[in-house]
Parts: C-alpha cells; sequence; structure tokens
C-alpha cells in the first residue's frame, strides 16, 4: 500500500479539497454535522470537541450546524470509529487509536506503552508530522481522517491493592484496551491483560473479575474509578493520545470552505485539547487524594518495566513496517 495516497500528511487542505472533488453542496439549510464522546461536559476530550465547533464556525464563517451527542449516549469509541467510516450516525468524534486496529494494523502503534517519553515528547512529534503515515493508512482503509491530536494525559495502573513493584504486578489480573498490542506488552511485564469494555470495567473489579485496570486521570475521575481501586500506580506506561477523527464520506459531501475550516479547527482543537488535558492531570490527582478518595503509589521500577517492554514495541513495529516511523519518534 502506498501510504499517503489520500492525505498528504495530517489534515493538509489541499487534500481536503481532493477528497470534496466534486463538493455537493447542500443547498439552502446549513450542515449538520453529528459528533459523540464518551464523557459529559468536564473531560477533556469533551471541551476539546467544543473548541472544534466553535473554530470551525469561526473559519467557515456561514452556518453550519453542530450536535454532540454526549455521555456514551450513542455508544463507546469502537462504535463511533465504525460508523465514521460507514458514514453514517457520527461525523466527528474522539477515537482511541486501539479502536482502529480492525481497519488499520499500524494504528495502535501511536497509543503503545512507552512509545512516548512524555507530553513533551508526544508534542514534538505532532509537530513534526511524524505519524502522518499511519495517518494516511488510516483515511485509506477505514476512510476516516485524523484532523488533530488530543490527549496528553499520563496512564497509570489503578488497582484495589497497592502495587510498588514488577513483583507486585506479577499475575495482576488487569484490564487493557483491545489492540492486541496492549495485551502483548502487559503480558510481557508478567501481568495477566484481559480485554473488557471500557464501560464494564469499574462492575468487573467490584465483582473481582479483575484487579486493575490502567487509564490517565480524567478517566479514572470521570468513570469514578478509584471507588473500586483507589490505589493509583504511578508507572507511567503510557501518553494518551487521542485523534480527532472525522469521517471521509461526510468530508466528500461538504464544500471545500467547510472542508478546510474542518482541517485547520481539528489541528488547532487537538492542540488546545492536549494542552488542557496534560494541565490538569495533577490537578485532578491532587483533589481526589486529598479528599481521600485515591491513592497515589510511587512504582519502583518504571525502567524494568519499560525494559520487558521495550523488545514487544519493537518487534510490533517491525510487524507493520513501522520501524521508520519508531526510529523517527525515538530521536524526536
Amino acid at each position: 500500500m502506498k501510504r499517503r495516497t489520500v492525505l498528504a500528511g495530517l489534515g493538509a487542505t489541499a487534500a481536503a479539497g481532493a477528497l470534496g472533488m466534486p463538493s455537493m453542496l447542500r443547498a439552502q439549510t446549513p450542515v449538520t454535522l453529528n459528533g459523540a464522546v464518551q464523557f459529559n461536559d468536564d473531560h477533556a476530550f469533551t471541551k476539546a470537541l467544543t473548541r472544534f465547533e466553535e473554530l470551525v464556525k469561526k473559519y467557515y464563517g456561514k452556518p453550519v450546524n453542530f450536535t454532540l451527542h454526549k455521555n456514551s449516549s450513542l455508544g463507546l469509541e469502537k462504535q463511533y470509529f465504525e460508523y465514521m467510516s460507514q458514514g453514517k450516525a457520527v461525523d466527528y468524534g474522539i477515537v482511541s487509536p486501539a479502536h482502529m486496529s480492525t481497519f488499520a494494523k499500524a494504528a495502535p502503534f501511536i497509543d503503545a506503552p512507552f512509545v512516548f517519553k512524555g507530553i513533551e515528547h508526544m508534542n514534538k512529534v505532532v509537530e513534526k508530522n511524524i505519524l502522518a503515515p499511519v495517518a494516511d493508512e488510516i483515511a485509506v482503509k477505514a476512510e476516516v481522517v485524523l484532523i488533530g491530536y488530543a490527549g496528553g494525559g499520563i496512564r497509570n495502573i489503578f488497582a484495589n491493592k497497592p502495587l510498588k513493584n514488577l513483583a507486585d504486578l506479577k499475575g495482576l489480573k488487569v484490564r487493557v484496551q483491545g489492540a492486541p498490542i496492549w495485551s502483548k506488552t502487559f503480558a510481557a511485564v508478567g501481568m495477566s491483560p484481559t480485554v473488557i469494555a471500557y464501560n464494564e470495567v469499574y462492575n468487573a473489579i467490584q465483582n473481582g473479575v479483575i484487579s486493575a485496570g490502567e487509564n490517565e486521570a480524567a478517566g479514572v475521575e470521570a468513570m469514578k474509578f478509584y471507588e473500586v481501586a483507589p490505589h493509583l500506580s504511578l508507572t507511567q506506561h503510557a501518553v494518551s493520545i487521542r485523534p480527532i477523527c472525522f469521517s471521509v464520506k461526510t468530508l466528500k459531501t461538504l464544500p471545500k470552505d467547510l472542508q478546510d475550516a474542518i482541517m485547520k479547527a481539528g489541528k488547532e482543537a487537538g492542540d488546545y485539547g492536549r494542552q488542557l488535558e496534560s494541565s490538569e492531570e495533577v490537578v485532578k490527582l491532587d483533589t481526589l487524594e486529598k479528599a481521600g478518595k485515591l491513592k497515589r503509589v510511587p512504582f519502583e521500577e518504571r525502567d524494568a518495566m519499560k525494559k520487558l517492554a521495550d523488545p514487544v514495541i519493537a518487534g510490533y513495529a517491525k510487524e507493520i513496517g513501522a520501524e521508520g516511523i519508531f526510529e523517527k519518534i525515538n530521536v524526536a
């Protein structure tokens, strides 16, 4: 596959114009775009999508309507991505790359454990457009374009018991995201990973099916995972990167000036989302800990954990032909 056949990098306006040739103008009535998010108004993802709406209206300068469906009212991110790929129900949303693996094998790589050293490193990778080949593959195979990159939260393990070192992680029944790379890396570290739907994690811990999960602060707070797993082990094993996605099928039907506004707004909303979530993280954890709802547990062997996971990540990069991207990420 030639990776740059649909988009030259992330959301170039020239590519947006190509996608919309010929544009089919919706006469008389303003366009209505439907978005979806799993969370409420307080979550960084919701705020990033709200900013996206505001920016599109600003840059388009003509009537356009947005309806953002919140609190998982249209399902979960996996469903959103499928809807966008099919060009129905959802036009835009924020989706974990793990949920794109059915369409594009390379997608989960950009969100795999230990790929990014921290938020500053991730920002550099995004700014240098290093992820463009992955975004191009997703656009070709899934017909969903990544118009911006939100996220920025540090992911840690929340559990119903303190976890301080690798010995504590051995055999841990932990929920991971659906992409195989997550199960492989967590198994390499010595844990017993299992894939469970995000909205079922709370009950699974409460009922003893699993003992732990992993998430950034915003998710732990929004889903109240601290109620059943009040120990947050600071493994810092990943930095969330959450693409703002848009349906190519929808994009093709829009006027070119609206396409251009969507592409420009998507990038800026993604930048805003990363800054927002990374800045809110410590505040959220401080607030939860001061309220006695959560206890942060220092993890003593993060470097050793990374060392066990690194061969799996490198092997995966080779398997999907992403060694070049991985090398560029490492030196960014």
